[in-house]
């Protein structure tokens, strides 16, 4: 088992959601899901959920992805965390 296994709480490969946020358009949708394919490959429809805000402004996405490290989670987080369309991730 490497370092990296022996330092993260999770078994890896494993499911593993990631939730974003930003304002509801098309751009965020595209920009979001494209991020984390960079690190996944590309997403089934089934692996990505979304619901907008009660009034509309904002959108979350959750796409649940088969996680094979914590690297590759650091990773998504990062891209994710300084792209200006994702306001939140979790």
């Amino acid at each position: 088992m490497g370092d990296e296994q022996k330092d993260s709480l999770l078994d890896f490969p494993c499911q593993f959601p990631i939730k974003m946020m930003g304002r509801d358009g098309d751009r965020f949708r595209r920009t979001a899901i494209a991020l984390v394919e960079e690190h996944t490959g590309k997403l089934e429809e089934s692996a990505i959920r979304s619901a907008p805000s009660s009034k509309g402004n904002f959108l979350s996405i959750t796409v649940t992805i088969a996680a094979q490290s914590q690297d590759q989670l650091d990773n998504i987080y990062r891209a994710l965390s300084d792209h200006e369309e994702i306001l939140v991730a979790l």
